[in-house]
């Protein structure tokens, strides 16, 4: 019984929070306003940022190029995968990092199935919703 009222209690409690939650108004300053707004200009116009990714295949066929895509996606579901064809060659890139560090240890991650994957500077185009990141 008294598990019953106590979670009532909080419940009630709960309820007039998100009621009264409403009613809060946030007043900055003026200066403060102008920052934040220069700052989403600044990071709108940057649409690439300089990383590094791995290359894990570089093909003459589209086909493999493919195949090894659908392979990599399969095995990494959660590492982001980008090809580019620069005549004759086709690239296959995985991950997107700001600091080599991280790529590195992707890179070594990769090895076992990649083993001639290597470290590639990269000015990548960055999504528009990681406007504070990469």
């Amino acid at each position: 019984m008294p598990k019953k009222v106590l979670f009532a209690g909080l419940f009630l409690i709960m309820a007039v929070a998100a009621t009264s939650a409403q009613n809060i108004s946030i007043k900055e300053e003026p200066l403060v306003s102008q920052m934040l707004e220069r700052f989403v200009q600044i990071n709108r116009s940057v649409s690439t940022i300089d990383g590094w990714r791995v290359q894990i295949l570089a093909t003459p066929d589209r086909q493999q190029l493919e195949s090894a895509r659908q392979t990599f996606q399969y095995k990494y579901p959660n590492i982001n995968v980008d090809w580019r064809h620069t005549n004759p060659w086709y690239k296959l890139y995985v991950g997107a990092y700001a600091d080599r560090l991280d790529a590195m240890r992707l890179q070594t991650l990769l090895r076992r199935d990649y083993p001639n994957a290597y470290l590639v500077r990269d000015n990548t185009v960055r999504p528009v919703e990681l406007l504070g990141s990469f």
